[in-house]
């Protein structure tokens, strides 16, 4: 996740600002979301699931697949359904510069970022647009001419995360569950354990969060909700699968989703305990410091600490 996003006023009164404009606010919403995405890069191409926007911008699967066909209508962007990979033409230029000079050093961070973006259409066509900005030298090649992404889409954008939820509730796929669904049957048998492979495995493309894994989360973190682990489990297989090399594979992913639920990141939306649960937290602590020391009440403090023959 990126420190800070540049984010100029003229954005507001440049033409396509004022384009999307004209589309309304959820195209407005959608385009600055894009500029400062927790999941963007400076190169402004990155992996943007609509399910993300729809969660951390508030507008919901319909208002982020609205917005969005708004921004692609305007020339601001283009999307890839298959890859989820965003491209905001600009965003280089606004976040680095028009153009770097061929000694500046951030020439190789830029070409180091973006020889680490995973296969999608857009790559050849932003090699293109910056090469010679930036002074770059690997032109990936691109899986479909740019004719297919500057177009508006045919319909309304479905995240593949939704379409995905949507087969996989209709088979009773293990991410659709509910706590209170009854429990499921005991096996006749128990299986034996399956070793650990040594050298680990990848996560599959169709991995689905296994009920158990799930109720176990939601024990060790009550304020967590259904719906919030369903969230984290979708944004897990995310990580995961668009991960290349050997970072991609760990020996016990089980750990490694108790792990992913315990970051930092994972708990930033958690509610905040009040005031008050920390005083009684403390006098709590200090009402078992005092039984330990045999000091009942104030009265027999100094007695109870006296070492003295």
């Amino acid at each position: 996740m990126r420190d800070y996003a540049k984010f100029s006023p003229t954005f507001w009164t440049g033409e396509t600002g004022k384009a999307l404009r004209r589309k309304g606010p959820k195209a407005l919403l959608a385009a600055s979301y894009l500029i400062s995405s927790p999941h963007s890069n400076m190169l402004g191409l990155y992996y943007q699931p609509v399910l993300y926007m729809a969660h951390e911008a508030g507008l919901g699967i319909e208002g982020a697949s609205e917005g969005l066909q708004a921004c692609i209508e305007c020339g601001f962007c283009a999307y890839d359904q298959a890859t989820e990979m965003v491209w905001v033409y600009e965003m280089a230029a606004w976040q680095i510069a028009d153009a770097l000079s061929s000694g500046d050093k951030r020439c190789k961070g830029i070409l180091k970022d973006f020889e680490s973006l995973p296969e999608n259409p857009f790559l050849a066509l932003w090699f293109d647009r910056y090469c010679e900005a930036f002074h770059l030298n690997n032109r990936r090649a691109a899986q479909a001419p740019a004719a297919d992404f500057r177009k508006p889409l045919g319909k309304p954008l479905r995240s593949q995360e939704q379409e995905q939820e949507q087969e996989q509730e209709q088979e009773q796929d293990p991410l659709a569950w509910r706590p209170e669904q009854a429990p499921s049957p005991p096996p006749a048998a128990v299986a034996a354990p399956t070793p650990t492979p040594e050298r680990g495995s990848r996560l599959p493309k169709d991995w689905a969060l296994p009920k158990t894994w799930g109720e176990e989360v939601l024990a060790e973190f009550p304020q967590w909700s259904a719906d919030k682990v369903r969230l984290e489990a979708a944004k897990f297989r995310d990580h995961w699968t668009s991960k290349t090399g050997k970072d991609a594979t760990k020996l016990d992913w089980q750990a490694t989703w108790r792990n992913w639920c315990r970051s930092d990141i994972a708990h930033r939306d958690d509610p905040k305990p009040g005031r008050a649960a920390a005083l009684v937290t403390t006098a709590a602590r200090d009402a078992e410091a005092k039984r330990l020391l045999g000091i009942e009440n104030p009265t027999n403090a100094a007695e109870a600490l006296d070492a003295r023959p």
